[in-house]
């Protein structure tokens, strides 16, 4: 079928002509200098964009199929052409490029071909000059069916647009499931269905509610305590599989909810099923713990052996030990009057052992911080990336004398023991100090993306993390996104570094030994 491409003869012409080709953008999409925002300085386009990314970034045929495969929810129309382009640069990157195996490429023109119909006109014009220009067979079935679609297609028709203020139950739920809107989320709109009364609502609604404001990072409190009224006067029609979507938002967004009774509830509602879905009940504990309100009870029942033997056979059994691991960390670090069951040590894994993909694939601050670090201290004073136990990862680590010298990280042990060593078990949210005497400084990016969408309010994942590696005894310097952002090239960069140290009191170069 694509005799061209797989004899790797396609013309150096072609390719070429593919390398010229500008990279394909969402028109609504435009990268800023180091972050993602939009234009405007609004926030950032999230997992969308972030594909976009990894897509360009590929370095194989094979990823990008992989890329496209495993995000299914993720995958816009335009990624499509975006794909096609970057097989091009990798064809033609090389002056004998190398084979690429017939069914990967037969299975990126079947992912073409079956999404090719919710196209728009003009990427379809895009995937057809890139197939053709990329050795396709004009009379195989993907130049064919691309031609068949721009033969017939209709310009589309614009959706219609929302109504300004939505009422009732069946206004939210038409609003929630509509395309446009959860791709362009509007605080004022959202604020406005907070009108219709939970009484009129059916779970299916508020769950699509908490996965609205969980997914867009919209720390609405109005519409955060219609949830958790919600769940409180609903409690006895909620399974726990309900209950952990309805959770969500509350522990993403670092909300505590002023219902008095959320609390009490939720504790019932784990003793009451807690035995029916293990992992719906571990996920509940995984918000109440960004929140800091574990409850004992159901801490005892998690660590019971009986619980951990039957999640050991279950297909979520990794993800299920991952989370109990963060939940003991919490046990340990937080909770100095727990006295229960822990999680044996033989069960216990790394929590995030690398950073977040969401990290990986936007396009963050953290090469240009690594390189103003490079030439500030030396590649031999500081690590990238490194994961800590019980296994958080860092994004810059540093150890410092007790007079505040930068030392080599290589004659340091980097690690802080855990448990911290002058701490009995449990207690080490009374005092998080450890023997060592060189200090350990770790310098925490604090990216667009890791705050709520106000800007202001920290993720409970990322302020989970900063307070879990404070309680451990690592000195915190964040570097906040706004700051970040102001700084105007990599000198501007380095002076904002030096004086980020030079407050801490630390010394480097030939006066800091």
């Amino acid at each position: 079928m694509l005799r061209v491409l797989l004899s790797a003869q396609v013309s150096p012409a072609r390719l070429s002509g593919l390398l010229l080709i500008p990279p394909v953008q969402p028109c609504c999409l435009r990268p800023s200098k180091w972050g993602d925002r939009p234009l405007g300085g609004g926030p950032s386009a999230g997992p969308v964009q972030g594909l976009q990314r990894l897509l360009e970034q590929a370095r194989s045929p094979g990823e990008l199929l992989r890329w496209l495969g495993q995000n299914p929810t993720k995958v816009r129309a335009y990624h499509y052409p975006v794909a096609l382009r970057r097989l091009g640069q990798l064809l033609g990157s090389q002056p004998r490029p190398p084979p690429v195996e017939q069914a990967t490429l037969q299975d990126l023109s079947q992912l073409i071909i079956r999404n090719c119909p919710s196209f728009d006109i003009h990427t379809i014009h895009v995937c057809l000059h890139l197939a053709v220009l990329l050795g396709f067979p004009s009379d195989g079935p993907l130049v064919c069916a691309l031609e068949q679609e721009r033969r017939f297609r209709q310009p589309p028709k614009p959706p219609p647009p929302l109504q300004p203020i939505l009422r009732g139950g069946q206004g939210l739920e038409a609003a929630l499931s509509c395309p446009r809107f959860l791709r362009y989320p509007q605080q004022h709109l959202i604020s406005s269905l907070a009108e219709a009364r939970p009484e009129e609502l059916t779970p299916h609604v508020m769950v699509l509610l908490a996965q609205h404001l969980a997914r867009h990072r919209l720390r609405e409190p109005q519409l955060l305590e219609a949830i958790a009224h919600f769940l409180v006067t609903q409690e006895a029609q909620l399974n726990s599989k309900v209950v952990q979507k309805l959770v969500l938002p509350f522990g993403r967004l670092n909300y505590l909810p002023l219902e008095e009774q959320f609390m009490p509830c939720l504790e019932r509602i784990l003793a009451r099923e807690a035995g029916v879905a293990p992992l719906a009940t571990v996920n509940i504990l995984m918000s109440l713990c960004q929140l800091r309100c574990l409850p004992f009870r159901a801490l005892h029942f998690v660590f019971s052996p009986s619980f951990i033997n039957h999640i050991s056979g279950t297909p979520h059994a990794l993800i299920v030990r991952r989370y109990l691991s963060l939940l003991d960390t919490a046990v340990e670090l937080e909770l100095p009057g727990y006295r229960g069951p822990r999680l044996p040590r033989r069960q216990q894994v790394p929590i995030f052992p690398q950073p977040l993909i969401t990290d990986r694939a936007r396009c963050n601050h953290k090469d240009i911080v690594a390189e103003g670090l490079r030439q500030l201290l030396g590649e031999e004073k500081y690590r990238q990336d490194l994961t800590v136990p019980p296994g958080y990862c860092t994004d810059f680590l540093l150890c410092v004398s007790s007079s505040g010298a930068v030392l080599p990280v290589r004659t340091q042990d980097p690690f802080l023991p855990y448990p911290p060593r002058s701490c009995p078990q449990g207690q080490a949210a009374s005092n998080p100090t450890t023997q060592d005497p060189a200090q350990r400084v770790v310098l925490m990016l604090r990216e667009r993306w890791h705050f709520c969408r106000d800007g202001r309010v920290l993720l409970g994942s990322r302020a989970l993390r900063e307070r879990h590696l404070g309680l451990m005894g690592y000195q915190l310097l964040p570097l906040p996104f706004e700051e970040l952002e102001s700084q105007r090239g990599l000198p501007q960069l380095k002076s904002y570094l030096r004086q980020k140290l030079q407050a801490l009191g630390l010394r480097w170069g030939p006066e800091g030994g």
